[in-house]
Formats: structure tokens, sequence, C-alpha cells
């Protein structure tokens, strides 16, 4: 058992390799512009500082958390230029609202090749959050890009939206569990609450689920025209979810070796053309209907709308601990642009964005791309 042990653990270390440069916690500070921290000309003002209550687990020193500390609640999420402002707020919800800010550990995911380099993006986080457990990850892109077929968006091909397939293979192996998070969300709800849910049984992944949804609009005609396809639902009722919100056994997805079921498809949807989204189909195919059916609260979802119309979308019924704007509006975009929604108002508070060093007007392109319309084009 020993030697399987051992064998298990250099496998899972050369796979984590082939799947990321390095890992890296940025420490330090960059230079103080006196309105908020600089870095490259893109300000962010540094959020307060959370502190724990005393109700809330000690453990060794808060400056040199190591990611295996059992008392920590852990976060995944990408970075990228793009999103940056996006996850600068997600983050500072998850801390303003979090019973225990200083056990919450943050593993954010950045493409090797984005147009702020990792340890940039790595450096504005932490000057940011100066307190802040954190760890960034660089995802070689090569890894996953020859698995990606063309979309309905563009933006849906971007390598960093299957990242979150990789988790179980990139995160430290002592890191068990880990609730996945896009970058257009702003929790209003103690993380904890989302973290102590159960994963009943065999069930790998929680998520809020909608069963009213039209499912069989995921897939092509080829996919529901194929027995040998199609059956893969057979045995179970399929719903949809939205996998911007997850909760993550990643003991279990290695075990399964969840990411290569994943691959499958993507490897059948180069062949055969089974679906146009992006990365949420084969995440459908491989679970829905076999996740742990988390309180919709936790995902009030689809809050982009459709910029292109200029359509707004109000809430579902129903308390609301998460708002998610998943579509092609983002609130920083329409709100920069004087043409807010009204739930835009709601992530207003959480954005800690001065601006761009041009004469102090918001930029919302974070000032490393040429164009903004990619920034409206956002994750499923």
């Amino acid at each position: 058992m020993g030697l399987f042990r051992l064998l298990h653990a250099m496998s899972f270390l050369f796979l984590s390799a082939s799947f990321c440069l390095g890992i890296r916690s940025i420490p330090g500070r960059e230079m103080d512009g006196g309105d908020g921290i600089q870095l490259g000309g893109l300000r962010f003002a540094e959020a307060p500082d959370y502190r724990n209550g005393i109700e809330c687990p000690v453990s060794g020193n808060r400056q040199f958390v190591s990611s295996c500390d059992r008392s920590l609640v852990h976060v995944a999420m990408t970075l990228d230029s793009e999103y940056l402002r996006g996850s600068i707020a997600a983050v500072h919800s998850v801390l303003k609202h979090a019973s225990c800010p200083e056990n919450v550990f943050f593993h954010f995911i950045a493409a090797e090749f984005d147009k702020a380099s990792p340890r940039v993006l790595g450096q504005l986080v932490r000057s940011t959050f100066p307190s802040l457990s954190f760890k960034v990850y660089i995802f070689r892109e090569d890894t996953v890009i020859n698995l990606i077929s063309s979309s309905i968006r563009q933006a849906l091909e971007n390598p960093l939206n299957y990242a979150r397939n990789y988790l179980g293979d990139i995160l430290d192996p002592c890191v068990d569990r880990v609730i996945y998070l896009d970058s257009d969300v702003v929790v209003v709800d103690d993380i904890h609450k989302l973290w102590s849910i159960t994963l009943a049984g065999s069930r790998i992944i929680g998520a809020p689920e909608y069963c009213h949804a039209n499912f069989t609009k995921y897939f092509t005609d080829v996919f529901w025209s194929d027995p040998v396809l199609s059956r893969v639902f057979s045995a179970r009722k399929p719903c949809y979810f939205n996998t911007g919100v997850m909760v993550m056994d990643l003991v279990s997805w290695r075990e399964g070796n969840y990411r290569r079921r994943i691959e499958n498809w993507m490897e059948i949807q180069r062949k055969r053309r089974i679906y146009e989204l992006g990365s949420l189909p084969p995440f459908l195919l491989v679970f829905a209907g076999n996740i742990e059916a988390i309180d919709h609260r936790w995902n009030q979802h689809g809050l982009g709308g459709d910029n292109v119309r200029g359509s707004c979308r109000s809430l579902h019924p129903g308390p609301v601990s998460l708002l998610h704007w998943s579509g092609k509006g983002k609130p920083w975009v329409r709100l920069d642009g004087k043409k807010p929604c009204p739930l835009d108002h709601l992530w207003e508070p959480y954005d800690l964005y001065k601006g761009y060093d041009n004469g102090g007007v918001k930029d919302h392109s974070m000032g490393f791309s040429s164009s903004s319309q990619s920034i409206m084009m956002g994750y499923l």
C-alpha cells in the first residue's frame, strides 16, 4: 500500500507540472500613489483589513499560511487582465461578508500568455489585499488548446475558461475541497455557509440546479440523434447547472479521473460537433443529474443579460447569497458607460478600481487591451 501511494503521488506531481508552469505566492507591495495602489499606472484602492472574530479557529502564523491548513476555506478563481476588475470585486465581497475572513485562502489560476504577466497580476492582488492568503498558479494554455473547438462566441474559446477542469491537478494534493467562482460574481453572504454544505453519497460537485430549463438546447441534433451518445443520460435525470459556482470534492475528482472524462467529450466534440457552447456542455455531460443541488440563493445567475439588445435581468424569486453577471454584459462596463442595469448598482460597492492613469478617466479595458469589446463577452 505504501508503494502504491508513493507511485500515485509521483504521478500526480508529474501531471501537475504539465498543467502549470509554477506556483507562486506573491509577496510585497507596489507603490502607493496617494489615492490608491498603483501598478504600471493601474490603480486600485487598498481594501479594508478584514479580521477574524474570536469565534474563528486559530491556526499558525497568519503571515505564512500553508494551503494544507485544515482550518481554511479554499476558493479558486481565474485571474486575467480582461476580468481583473471583476475578480478584485469578487474577492472583496467574499472577505467583507465572511465570518472568518483570515481563514479564506484564494487559488488564482492565471494564463501563461496573458497581456499582463501572472506575476504582475499577483502583485496587484497583493497590493490591494495586503493580508490576503493566496497563491497564483500559471496555467499552461497548451494543456487544453488542442481540445477546444469553435464556439458561438469567441470569448468562450479562451483556454482559461477550461482551467476549472484541471483544478484537481493544479492545486496542492492536500487541498481536498474547493469552491470555484467565476470572476463576475459578488458574494453577499458568509462563504463558510457554502463551504460547509454536504456532498452526499457519490456526489463530486455541488451547485444550484435548474430542472425547469430546456436541457435539450445545450446539445446539437447530431448528439440527440445518436443513440450511443445520447444514452449517457439514460440512467439519470439531467438538469442544467451553471459551472460558475461549484463546490468540488477534489479527492473524489482525482480518484475518478474526472478531468479525463471531460476531455473525452471535448475530443468527441472536435470530431462530431455535439454542442455549440464552450466549457459548460462537457461538465453537463459528465455531471448533469448527479450533482448535489444547492439552494438557488448561491447563484443568482444571468444578470449580464444581453448587451447587444441592452436588456437587463431581474433576480430570481427567493433569497440571495451570490449575484452572478453571467452573460455578455458586465456591471463595470455598463456603469462606466453610464448605462447600468438596476442590479449593477449592487455590484458597485465592492468595486475597488480607481481608474487608469490617463487623466482620471476609468478605462474598463484595464489598460492591457486595445479594445474593450472582448471584455463585454463574458463567461457563460
